[in-house]
């Protein structure tokens, strides 16, 4: 087993110094598979966020350094900061075992990136993933950093790109300009992944942050801090206030000098901050819950499907907003396929997050692990089967651990169908055809995620069409890209993070119009002429 590495003591990080919350308050760090207290955090209050917010309003007044700055300058210190993380690898990925639960070589692979680890390892990734995960991790972290370093250096490009006109009396251009301060709410899944999806563009663009993570799960987001301090960024460019979600979060999304929220979370909360917004017309970027599906036809190799079902679910311990949850198998192969996705289930090893070869570690908090296990007992009260788990671990008393769980004879008005459970529960339901599966699909307030699997390619282009969702898989689920859009449709939210289209998040688009012509408009009669 992996040794635990103790955590770090941080304080509130505003303008560029640590500073203790003005209330002195701080919240227990507990270690989830242990139930052990192991640290605290600072907790912020709304006379915090209004500190960090005068700050990030002062880093960008007129005339200050990182208000006048080229992309190029920006880029530099997105690149420091990505060496940085690369030097701190290890610790790092401890600090985020022990903070949420996650198994070490998962969250090592979070922050490798997808496509290093397939390179490396093509399939067969257990005798060897260890040795090369204390060599790259963080670097899907450090990679994200480095794709925007390199878009903030091409954004200096694109100022001043001429824009046609019919008239050639007149002369346009367009600049793109920093929204502003912005505020960076975060959940506890991805504690530093999902920080740097926000906190990369933004900087990227010019703006100054205000990032708050979840209480849940924020250690290695003040060690982003420390990087940012190690690094000389700018004091108030970027500023990290840890604590609850009505102390910090909501003041810090009303604010009415923070010119734009982005928050990833859940979608009542994503609706609060919404409703909030709208008062002060304040942009919002919505990243929410899901109830995503993958549908298995019977072309299917029945291992290989049932792979990537189990991992669409249960990666991350099933806490995922974009989890393919719901899992809708041709009828005539559905007991084949189940019978091999029990056996694979029944397979992962189930153990404390810094053990060698754990793919499933605990939820996150008892709260979690209480609300999963409610989910799983009311399913069975409405008549649905678990074909396996659906309770703690036997051999594991204590920790907030949930055995990977299939629920059948599961009906769509069931609340296990319906809503997101966001733990490691998958349900099941049967289709007869491409038609009734595509119905069951699209049957949801969510739309963030979803994924077929077939060999028939033909079939694969029109379900992908048809589903209704931000993000489709084929022949896989959950791989994800930092050049590629990230997003949801209905309940699951709006806009795109990730790629271009999470730069333009945070850019103003400034239209600029110049008279050429030497002549008078003469649209009025001249005085000089009456």
């Amino acid at each position: 087993m992996n040794m635990a590495i103790p955590i770090p003591s941080r304080q509130l990080f505003i303008d560029g110094e640590w500073r203790e919350p003005i209330k002195r308050n701080r919240i227990p760090i507990i270690n989830p598979a242990t139930e052990e207290i192991i640290g605290d955090n600072p907790a912020a209050t709304a006379e915090d966020v209004e500190l960090a917010v005068g700050a990030a309003r002062k880093a960008l007044a007129r005339g200050s350094i990182w208000a006048s700055s080229s992309g190029a300058y920006r880029a530099k210190f997105l690149r420091a900061i990505a060496v940085k993380i690369t030097e701190r690898k290890d610790v790092l990925a401890k600090l985020e075992a022990l903070d949420c639960g996650k198994p070490l070589e998962e969250a090592a692979w979070d922050i490798v990136g997808f496509y290093i680890f397939v390179a490396f390892f093509g399939c067969n990734v257990d005798t060897r993933m260890p040795n090369f995960f204390l060599r790259v991790i963080q670097d899907d972290v450090a990679a994200c950093f480095e794709y925007y370093a390199g878009l903030a250096e091409a954004l200096d490009a694109k100022q001043k790109a001429p824009v046609d006109l019919p008239m050639d009396t007149f002369k346009c251009h367009v600049l793109r300009e920093p929204i502003g301060v912005v505020g960076l709410i975060t959940p506890w899944n991805y504690p530093m992944l999902m920080a740097t999806w926000k906190v990369a563009p933004a900087l990227a663009a010019g703006c100054a942050a205000i990032l708050k993570p979840s209480e849940l799960a924020s250690v290695t987001c003040l060690e982003l801090a420390d990087v940012c301090k190690e690094v000389g960024l700018p004091p108030g460019v970027l500023n990290i206030l840890t604590g609850l979600g009505p102390d910090a979060g909501a003041p810090l999304a009303n604010h009415p000098q923070v010119d734009k929220v982005a928050f990833t979370g859940s979608t009542a909360t994503g609706s609060k901050i919404m409703s909030s917004a709208a008062q002060l017309v304040k942009p919002v970027t919505l990243e929410l819950g899901g109830k995503s599906p993958i549908l298995v036809f019977d072309d299917v190799d029945l291992d290989k499907a049932a792979e990537w079902t189990a991992f669409g679910c249960f990666w991350t311990n099933g806490q995922i907003c974009s989890a393919t949850s719901r899992l809708l198998v041709h009828e005539s192969i559905a007991d084949a396929f189940l019978d091999r996705l029990v056996k694979w289930c029944k397979n992962i090893k189930i153990s404390d997050p810094l053990e060698e070869g754990c793919r499933l570690g605990p939820v996150v908090s008892k709260g979690q692990y209480e609300k999963i296990l409610k989910f799983i007992s009311t399913a069975k009260s409405e008549g649905a089967t678990v074909l396996c788990g659906g309770s703690r671990p036997e051999h594991l008393k204590r920790g907030y651990f949930v055995q990977p769980t299939i629920i059948s004879n599961v009906t769509p008005s069931m609340q296990i169908w319906r809503e997101e459970v966001f733990g490691p529960v998958l349900s099941v339901k049967t289709f007869s055809s491409e038609e009734e599966a595509i119905e069951l699909a699209n049957d949801t307030h969510y739309g963030l995620g979803a994924a077929v699997i077939s060999k028939d390619l033909d079939r694969c282009e029109r379900v992908t069409k048809a589903l209704v969702a931000g993000i489709v898989w084929v022949n896989c689920s959950q791989p994800c890209f930092c050049q590629a859009p990230w997003g949801g449709t209905k309940r699951s939210g709006f806009g795109r993070e990730l790629g271009e289209w999470g730069l333009e998040n945070y850019l103003n688009i400034k239209q600029v119009m110049q008279y050429t012509s030497d002549d008078p408009w003469g649209w009025y009669k001249s005085p000089s002429k009456l």
